[in-house]
């Protein structure tokens, strides 16, 4: 490809292809295997929170070796589709594994085999993300033309994930019921195995698109990340720190209210309808999720400054966790009513994502400014390792808050007795006050931290192209 040549539409919407297909199947493994550990195998849910918090402990060690091997291939195909495709394929196959566990196994066996297939996941997952966003540079020109693909592949992976959100549960229920399942577990247990296949080639299939329409510069160079690197570069980079806490709180947040919601509304909320209502409410979300990151964002980008919006989206998520904790204490089960909180929550997490992007960016010209070297591929590196944190915070903490209040996983749903009003108590609060907190606390880092506005990032560029001047 010449140095000069313009992306192309075709490349476009192959890059933006594996975005939607790559976060299908975070979002899978991110919201779903717990509930699928837990409430399909009967796994301990204190054993799955540990599991979860280890894995990503696992992981900062992890993510910066991928990024070192990945830096130093060399091939006739490049040094980024190669692990792309290989990532890939390892990493649909454990995803089907994973979601397949044998259900002849004993307690100790499931625990291992959940063990083993999750931390395996994710070193796979981070074999093929860490390629797919750091060859960016090497099909796109700088400047707008880069921003732009940026922003295009959040969006479809925003699509990717709520697609995720809103489809599983009821496909999972009804490729269990074709396969034979007579039970609410066993058609739990045989959908979700069927559905993972069905993602696992459906990835395979949409990266392998990626790989064959994308064509590297053979002159492209990446710089990988230790974690030596990663502490040092934000230990000086207050800015990026700040973004890097904002990040994890955000996430940890949704990933919190996307596993508990599922047994809020089965064990609490409408135990008879709640494979229908769970979709609704992630239908609902999801699509306010997308429609607020391609046409709310740049409505309120016309009235206000990045960080007003930010502090908006944080009040318009808090409302909606206030009123769900209202409708719960109504006695409603129509789940109608949990719309209005769903599109307010997710329409905010999907602009701070956009928000946050574009805060991480402006980082990196700070770092330019004060230590005088561009962190930009330390920086963006972290964004794997710190949203598959988040998860793993999310996880234990969800885990953690049901095997507190014993939500127990043997329950079946069309037999489901109400649970105890402490455990419906603490399902309601804990779904509700823990993301709350977690976003309080990001806010009032991000409020004393966060200096980078408008107008800071004008007299930064300025600054930064007067010394190049000179």
């Amino acid at each position: 490809m010449n140095e000069t040549k313009k992306l192309t539409g075709t490349e476009k919407f192959a890059y933006g292809l594996g975005a939607v297909a790559k976060d299908m199947v975070y979002m899978l493994s991110a919201t779903y295997v717990s509930i699928y550990f837990m409430d399909v195998m009967g796994i301990s849910a204190a054993a799955i929170g540990v599991l979860l918090l280890v894995a990503r402990v696992f992981d900062a060690f992890n993510d910066p070796i991928m990024g070192v091997l990945v830096a130093k291939t060399k091939t006739r195909w490049g040094k980024f589709r190669p692990w792309l495709l290989i990532g890939t394929i390892t990493n649909a196959i454990v995803l089907y594994l994973m979601f397949t566990i044998p259900p002849t196994l004993d307690a100790k066996g499931m625990v291992a085999y959940a063990s083993v297939t999750y931390i395996v996941w994710g070193m796979t997952y981070t074999m093929m993300d860490i390629p797919y966003w750091s060859m960016v540079p090497a099909f796109t020109q700088s400047g707008k033309e880069r921003e732009s693909l940026s922003a295009f592949a959040r969006s479809c992976a925003g699509v990717g994930s709520s697609l995720i959100a809103i489809i599983t549960v009821s496909l999972v229920a009804a490729l269990g019921k074709m396969c034979g399942g007579t039970t609410d577990r066993e058609i739990n247990r045989l959908g979700y195995s069927r559905f993972a296949l069905i993602i696992a080639i459906l990835f395979v299939i949409f990266i392998a698109i990626t790989c064959f329409f994308i064509k590297e510069k053979s002159t492209v160079d990446m710089k990988s990340a230790s974690i030596k690197d990663m502490f040092k570069a934000l230990v000086q980079n207050d800015q990026a720190m700040t973004v890097v806490i904002a990040i994890v709180m955000i996430n940890t947040a949704l990933y919190i209210t996307q596993q508990l919601v599922y047994f809020f509304l089965k064990y609490d909320f409408s135990p008879a309808t709640y494979r229908n209502d769970f979709t609704m409410f992630n239908m609902v979300g999801g699509a306010c999720q997308i429609l607020a990151m391609m046409l709310l964002f740049p409505l309120l980008r016309k009235f206000m400054d990045t960080i007003h919006i930010f502090y908006t989206c944080f009040g318009m998520a808090i409302v909606g966790y206030a009123l769900i904790i209202i409708i719960s204490f109504t006695g409603t089960s129509q789940v109608a009513w949990l719309f209005i909180p769903a599109a307010l929550i997710m329409a905010a997490v999907g602009v701070l994502n956009v928000i946050i992007t574009i805060f991480l960016a402006n980082t990196v010209d700070y770092g330019d400014l004060k230590n005088h070297r561009r962190d930009e591929s330390v920086i963006f590196s972290m964004q794997t390792f710190v949203v598959k944190l988040a998860s793993g915070i999310a996880g234990f903490l969800a885990s953690m808050v049901l095997f507190i209040f014993n939500i127990s996983s043997d329950k079946e749903a069309e037999i489901l007795e109400p649970i105890s009003k402490t455990s419906s108590m603490g399902l309601r609060f804990s779904m509700t006050l823990i993301p709350v907190v977690v976003l309080l606390i990001g806010f009032v880092v991000f409020r004393k931290k966060y200096i980078l506005s408008d107008e800071k990032m004008n007299e930064i560029t300025t600054e930064l192209s007067n010394r190049k001047g000179e």
